[in-house]
């Protein structure tokens, strides 16, 4: 039995993320995109009423929403390179990309932890942005139609969160009572056909972007198989900000971690073994929640060891 078997053999009910979780960045991902959808649709509403024109909507509110392919443009609108992964103006789009969105991303968070999630769905959305413009602009058909097409929707993000789960846990199967289950690789190449179907009315540039989406999750897997994790930044930025005007007293924090994790006995001085209790090993199945079990030390791989093997003090 490996450590990582031995973690999942010990690890009890209900520590995997639920609803209620407030660390559960599945739910927040799905919570913004329904937030801006929402949002568009009120305004949208709005506008039916006490506006005569049908495009007011698209030429006041929703231009600032979704990015345009032309460069000119973009420039003076740089924030929409990642509102546009947020916004949905058609229903069925929203349920669709939410829809994958869950099935893949409840995975990627159970194999993974809580800090991946988000930066894989912002790397895929960008990539398959900068790859729609380039599009636009190389390929001989779409140039004249550059200034009036633009990217919305969460579809190129979805698809990175797909094809990064499915390179991480190929194996994984769904319904393993139906004849042992159906690979996670087929519900994969279900979605991609049916995103290829729902996109080949509007163009190549669309599909080779959702595809860039797609790209973008295999080599986020490639490279934390590496050694070098993307998200680490990212959530380094995320935790500076929302603690910029509330620094933390950790004047205190080691003091603690002496006194409740280790216990220094008549052993020689310097030398500490770490305690097996309960609140030790629900600290690193925390840490494994938020990072990975590929993020733990030796020492806290040896107390799930010892946890499993001895029990708890």
């Amino acid at each position: 039995m490996g450590e990582s078997d031995r973690y999942q053999d010990y690890r009890r009910p209900g520590r995997r993320f639920t609803l209620g979780d407030d660390n559960n960045a599945l739910v927040g991902l799905v919570t913004i995109n329904i937030i801006f959808f929402l949002l568009l649709m009120v305004i949208k509403v709005i506008y039916f009423f006490v506006q005569a024109s049908g495009n007011s909507f698209d030429q006041q509110v929703l231009q600032y929403f979704e990015m345009p392919a032309q460069l000119v443009t973009l420039s003076e609108r740089p924030w929409t390179l990642f509102t546009h992964m947020f916004t949905h103006t058609s229903v069925i789009q929203m349920l669709s990309n939410m829809l994958w969105l869950w099935a893949f991303g409840y995975i990627l968070q159970q194999l993974t932890g809580n800090r991946k999630l988000i930066p894989i769905y912002i790397y895929g959305g960008v990539a398959g942005a900068l790859v729609f413009i380039i599009s636009n602009y190389a390929i001989a058909p779409l140039r004249p139609s550059v200034s009036t097409v633009s990217l919305m929707g969460g579809n190129a993000a979805t698809m990175a969160i797909a094809a990064a789960t499915t390179m991480l846990a190929p194996d994984f199967r769904f319904f393993r009572n139906l004849g042992g289950g159906i690979p996670i690789w087929v519900l994969t190449l279900v979605y991609v056909l049916i995103d290829f179907a729902g996109v080949a009315t509007l163009g190549a540039a669309f599909s080779l972007a959702h595809l860039a989406g797609a790209g973008a999750g295999l080599l986020f897997v490639f490279f934390v198989r590496k050694g070098y994790d993307g998200s680490i930044w990212m959530n380094k930025l995320y935790f500076w900000f929302m603690n910029l005007f509330t620094p933390g007293n950790n004047s205190s924090s080691e003091s603690v971690r002496e006194k409740v994790f280790y216990n220094a006995g008549e052993r020689k001085p310097y030398k500490k073994t770490s305690n097996v209790t309960q609140q030790r090993v629900d600290e690193i199945l925390d840490k494994i929640n938020q990072k990975g079990y590929h993020f733990l030390t030796d020492e806290e791989k040896n107390i799930l060891k010892r946890a499993a093997d001895e029990g708890l003090n």
